[in-house]
This record gives structure tokens, sequence and C-alpha cells, in this order.
């Protein structure tokens, strides 16, 4: 596969991954389980108990899992073939993943914020 291939690849692939994870880690469809794991990562006696329900609430943390998901599924590599492949392609996607992230909660936001504003301008005028 050409670079020119791999690059498109890689911005397609971090679209799934960016969308399973801020889901998961983000709204309210799975809002009960988020919130059990997330107690569960505050109250737990075991270290280990507690990193791995963090794990499950952090999008950052998250869209590993879910990027190695979608290797295996793909069967992508970045640059090279067989495991350093992977692993350079799993990062990546996980980088891209996050920006794309990044970019929809500062989208999210302004959003929110602009709505916000209509309401307090329309509360003022009635």
């Amino acid at each position: 596969m050409s670079l020119n291939t791999q690059i498109i690849y890689l911005f397609i692939l971090a679209l799934p991954v960016a969308c399973i994870s801020w889901t998961v880690t983000h709204e309210e469809v799975f809002r009960e389980p988020r919130d059990f794991c997330l107690l569960k990562s505050k109250k737990s006696r075991l270290f280990f108990t507690r990193k791995l329900f963090y794990m499950l609430t952090c999008e950052y943390c998250f869209s590993h899992y879910v990027t190695i998901a979608i290797l295996l599924i793909t069967k992508y590599t970045l640059l090279f073939e067989g495991w350093k492949g992977y692993l350079i392609g799993g990062f990546s996607i996980v980088w891209v993943a996050n920006i794309y992230m990044s970019l929809f909660f500062l989208l999210r936001t302004d959003i929110k914020k602009e709505k916000v504003t209509i309401e307090e301008m329309q509360e003022k005028n009635q």
C-alpha cells in the first residue's frame, strides 16, 4: 500500500475510534455503566482495579482499546509491515482520534455557550 493511501486510511480509521470513544465516555446512552466505572475508579481498595475502571471512563485511555479492536479488524499497518507497522499505526490512530475528539469538544462547548447566550437574551426581551 502506498504511503498516501496509508495516510488516508489513518485519518479515516481514526473517525470510528473517536466516535466510539467519545460516545462511551461522554454520552448519555452509556451514563449508568460510566457512573459505575467512575465510582469503582474512586472507591476501590485495589490500585489495579481503580486504574482499570478509570481507563474505561477516560476518552484518551479508552481510545487505545478501540484502536486495538480496529487494528485487529482491519489489519492496518503504517510505514512497516508486521508488529512495527501495527505499533506505529495504532499510536497514530489514537493521536488523530484524540485530535478529532478535542475539536468536537471545542465545537460542542462553543455551541452550548451560544445557546445559553441566546436563551439569556430571550429572557431579557420578555
